[in-house]
């Protein structure tokens, strides 16, 4: 609740937007909350943040919990914080309790998971990683035109006194606690869940270009509306990958010029496609082109793959793992897929991966109405705890 105080939206939620401001202050809140647990605070080329409790053996490749702190524009309270949150939590009750973990055990907030502002998000894990050259990350621009690289400097300078890490320090395993974002959990009555892998997911933007016109004018029939075109391929692509039973979403859509009198010019979207089998999200994706090409007449339309991940599957061991801690503390868990994206995605080609999810209220998540009950969040961090301590201590 701390958190979500930066960035209070007026109905409840939260805009806490990579590399603003706000985000800036809920760094600074969460070095605060290190500091008093006497925890080692690191960053990285890209901002990713590390909260340390050293081990008995500091060579040792430390264990690593956490989520991100950005938020959509209408985001809730808990999406990506609640994994953070929970890393604190775990390690404050592991002082608490006088453990003594052979590996160090960290908390980290990677920087810009949604892509909100700068797309597309994964930006600090996939920069941590190398699954994506920081050279590219850096050049990306909002919709300001400020680039990720000088709202990076301005992120920076905020705290300069932090040692700078390398990217692709070793990693024993990285566990991500976070809300489900869907329904599964809380219609079983399963405080947490044991997370399987990650459906794969291919994200496009497309371009539309026609011919602007006078609107009370120019014939129906010589029109090269491009708004038009664009409605009759995001039309046939629902069409398309209805009878797979895949996830499309168009949420972005720019038109030009945008104003009432005039046939538009250009029309400019996304799409996100997901599908948890990779054979059928390969194919579906693989056809846009031919169904922007066949539905775009009399205008023109350029398509341009911008993200591509693909299905996984967590390794067996962290996910026995996960579920052992689950059933020693007496909680139910029960195995679930994520059907959304999360840093875990970048981090499962690292070092051992898991998730542990919690229910959130009907299901809701990027949105202001997000909300999980304390008892829940309790539950999955319990497990946390437990299974961070697990692995921290059999070296």
């Amino acid at each position: 609740m701390s958190l979500a105080e930066i960035g209070a939206t007026a109905n409840g939620g939260v805009c806490r937007l990579a590399l603003t401001d706000e985000e800036i202050a809920a760094r600074r809140l969460l070095i605060d909350w290190a500091e008093a647990l006497g925890l080692s605070v690191f960053t990285d080329d890209i901002g990713n943040l590390f909260f340390r409790l050293a081990g008995s053996d500091p060579e040792a490749a430390p264990v690593v919990t956490g989520s991100h702190i950005d938020t959509q524009p209408t985001g809730g309270k808990f999406d990506g914080a609640y994994g953070v949150v929970a890393g604190f939590e775990a390690v404050e009750a592991m002082l608490d309790a006088g453990a003594a973990p052979t590996r160090s055990v960290e908390v980290v907030a990677w920087v810009n998971e949604e892509g909100s502002r700068f797309s597309p998000g994964m930006m600090g894990s996939e920069a941590f990683t190398s699954r994506r050259p920081i050279a590219q990350i850096l050049e990306v621009t909002d919709a300001d035109g400020i680039t990720t690289a000088a709202a990076l400097e301005a992120v920076l300078a905020a705290s300069p006194n932090l040692e700078r890490r390398e990217f692709g320090t070793p990693i024993a395993a990285f566990i991500e606690a976070h809300i489900e974002q869907g329904p599964v959990l809380e219609r079983n009555g399963v405080p947490v869940g044991v997370v399987t892998g990650i459906q794969g997911s291919r994200r496009f933007r497309v371009e539309v270009n026609g011919e602007a016109g006078h609107a009370g004018t120019q014939p129906m029939a010589e029109r090269r509306d491009a708004l038009l075109a664009a409605l009759r391929i995001v039309d046939a692509l629902r069409a398309t990958f209805a009878p797979d039973d895949a996830k499309f979403t168009v949420g972005l859509f720019d038109v030009t010029p945008n104003v009432p009198s005039v046939v538009p010019s250009r029309a400019y979207f996304s799409i996100d496609l997901r599908h948890p089998d990779q054979a059928t999200l390969a194919r579906l994706g693989d056809a846009i082109a031919a169904v922007c090409a066949d539905h775009a007449a009399p205008c023109a339309a350029r398509i341009k793959e911008i993200a591509t991940s693909e299905s996984l599957e967590f390794p067996e061991a962290i996910r026995a793992t996960i579920a052992a801690a689950a059933d020693t503390l007496d909680i139910p868990a029960i195995p679930i897929l994520s059907l959304a994206g999360h840093d875990a995605r970048q981090l499962h080609y690292h070092c051992p991966t898991g998730m542990i999810f919690t229910p959130c209220k009907d299901g809701v998540s990027h949105n202001e109405a997000e909300s999980a009950t304390p008892a829940d969040l309790a539950a999955g961090t319990r497990v946390l705890a437990a299974t961070l301590v697990k692995l921290a201590t059999d070296v």
